[in-house]
């Protein structure tokens, strides 16, 4: 079963943006899905994607898993090649969908022994595409997801839309694991101030340069460079001005200069601060 959003991503591949001075992490990309054609419209392979990526200044990527299926397919992919490591994991959106929740987290949990497996997520809750009927199943998946990542001490990478409260709740009662990070982290400048005082990292994602997206810049500039990370959620997400098109690694530098622009950081020192967060949370690639 895959988690792949509706809607094929259309325009092909934005041009490259200029190179970034200091390597970063692309702290969260599907890289299943930026080689699909059926979701980007463009026939693609993992080592050409690496390539563009690394061209760029982006030369370590986190690939991400939304069920059993694509988690091993990115195991398979980061014992491949290195510059990739892998996070395993059932999407909140596809744990109300199993049949047996309880046999695909054994699944992730005999996938996150394996050393190339650096995280365990995407997990967490999302009320915006769930709805009531759902919220049991997602709550008691992340629960689970949790204590694979506090058994494995590996962090926990977290799917938050609509649910910034019950998520804090769930992690307050568990007991978060040593390191979590908040994927395409979306809160006010409130819920990113609650995040960093439980030692959170906050991924921000090309959505902190779109134009709505002001309350996010907000948030961004308040957070401490050493809990910031940045990624793509490649293949969607584009950072403008290409915001449609399909996204991949090799995009991260649109996004890193408006997180620059947005906490008034030097690119630079933003790229090095991104890359020692990167490696602190994901370990040596």
């Amino acid at each position: 079963m895959s988690n792949r959003r509706s809607g094929r991503r259309e325009g092909g591949f934005p041009p490259v943006p200029d190179p970034l001075p200091v390597p970063v992490v692309d702290s969260h990309t599907h890289l299943d899905m930026v080689t699909d054609p059926d979701v980007t419209g463009v026939e693609g392979t993992v080592a050409a994607s690496v390539e563009a990526a690394r061209s760029v200044g982006v030369d370590r990527l986190v690939q991400v898993g939304v069920d059993v299926e694509t988690s091993r397919w990115g195991v398979a992919a980061a014992h491949e090649h290195p510059s990739i490591v892998a996070t395993v994991a059932v999407h909140p959106n596809a744990a109300p969908r199993l049949s047996d929740v309880d046999e695909a987290l054994r699944g992730i949990d005999a996938l996150a022994a394996d050393p190339r497996v650096r995280g365990i997520g995407e997990t967490g809750l999302d009320t915006f595409r769930t709805g009531d009927d759902g919220r049991k199943a997602q709550e008691e998946s992340f629960r689970g997801h949790i204590e694979i990542a506090k058994r494995h001490g590996k962090p926990l990478v977290i799917h938050d839309r609509d649910a910034h409260a019950d998520i804090l709740r769930v992690l307050d009662e568990t007991g978060a694991p040593d390191t979590v990070v908040m994927h395409c982290f979306s809160g006010d400048v409130d819920f990113a101030r609650e995040c960093v005082r439980r030692g959170f990292v906050l991924s921000y994602a090309g959505v902190v340069s779109f134009g709505s997206a002001s309350a996010l810049r907000v948030a961004a500039a308040a957070t401490p460079l050493d809990h910031i990370l940045v990624e793509t959620d490649a293949p969607y997400l584009t950072p403008m001005p290409h915001r449609g098109r399909p996204n991949a690694p090799y995009l991260i530098p649109l996004t890193v200069r408006a997180l620059a622009a947005a906490t008034g950081t030097a690119v630079e020192p933003l790229c090095e601060a991104i890359s020692a967060n990167g490696e602190r949370v994901f370990g040596p690639w």
